[in-house]
């Protein structure tokens, strides 16, 4: 038997440590939301010959910079080659359609979280066969125990219990096979849910189990401020949390019953968001399809290059306009 000595430390690293909110961080309920991140922060500047968002939304901030270091005859054989994976990741036809072109950049943009799930991979699959299984998952989260006996050696072992049970219900969502042994996409899945459409649900239902005190299935306006604050003994209460009782009011509460159901706690913690990848993806096609059949070749692709990845010529470019920019 180990002791669950992982078990802090990895719920830390998925949910976050949670602390006394500061005056100053407002609106304070955005804590729980899960924002979806721009692109790029670059400005999307096509029309000075600044590509630099198309560069870092195509390739991921990262590479991008990768690809700035190259030279153009390099960044183009290299493109040449992240056209050909696009095609093979679709239907292979020799044309990227815009799903395809959609489906890249989603890819690209969550490249550091599969990283953060590669980087943990060995802590789960401790029996090396590339997969995770439920069991191997539980141990190395909790702690091995012989059935029956599931900590009996900790304090507060029903907290445990529940903690346990909770995320094996959220693995079992994310397994989307049912054989209970994760790919890396399924564990991802698990570990970032807030990232898969599919995992939507068990989202709402534990932010709901995090502030529904009473249980009745939905959250007060009183278990919503708990969450947020906790008053001293004769404090007054700031004036924060009476702009928070405003927030709940008029945008949270959206049919005005004076408490959040499931839909409502899904509209506010996983807010619907415009398709970036989609955007961007119209975007590059529209720029890039000569001949206006509304898919790209690898010829069309290549022929507007400099659009899609950089180089050591382009970066120069960019650099001077920025200088011109600014005189």
């Amino acid at each position: 038997m180990r002791r669950p000595s992982l078990l802090l430390l990895l719920l830390l690293l998925r949910h976050g440590a949670r602390g006394k909110p500061s005056p100053e961080a407002s609106p304070h309920g955005e804590a729980r939301v899960h924002h979806q991140a721009p692109l790029s922060e670059a400005t999307h500047d096509d029309a000075h010959g600044n590509f630099q968002y198309d560069h870092e939304a195509f390739l991921g901030r990262d590479v991008a910079k990768e690809f700035d270091q190259l030279s153009p005859e390099e960044s183009q054989a290299r493109l040449g080659r992240i056209v050909d994976r696009m095609d093979r990741a679709g239907d292979g036809d020799g044309w990227v359609s815009l799903a395809e072109l959609r489906a890249w950049i989603a890819h690209t943009q969550q490249r550091h979280i599969r990283d953060s799930v590669s980087a943990a991979w060995h802590t789960y699959d401790t029996d090396g066969d590339g997969r995770v299984g439920w069991e191997e998952l539980r141990n190395a989260t909790y702690g091995y125990y012989a059935p029956g006996e599931e900590f009996h050696d900790v304090e507060d072992a029903e907290t445990y219990k529940k903690m346990l049970a909770r995320d094996e219900r959220r693995f079992r969502v994310a397994d989307q096979d049912g054989d209970l042994v994760a790919t890396r996409e399924e564990l991802t899945a698990f570990l970032h849910p807030e990232e898969f459409p599919h995992m939507r649900d068990i989202v709402v239902a534990e932010t709901l189990e995090d502030l529904d005190r009473n249980k009745d299935g939905y959250i007060q306006v009183e278990e919503y401020i708990a969450d947020l604050y906790s008053p001293e003994a004769g404090e007054e209460e700031p004036a924060w949390v009476q702009t928070e009782r405003e927030q709940f009011r008029d945008f949270r509460d959206l049919n005005h019953d004076g408490r959040l159901d499931g839909s409502e706690v899904g509209h506010w913690v996983l807010p619907p968001a415009q398709d970036q990848p989609l955007v961007e993806a119209n975007h590059l096609l529209q720029e890039s399809d000569t001949d206006k059949d509304g898919r790209l070749s690898k010829a069309e692709i290549l022929g507007n290059w400099n659009m899609f990845v950089g180089s050591q010529a382009t970066n120069y470019g960019e650099d001077l306009t920025r200088h011109h920019d600014e005189l």
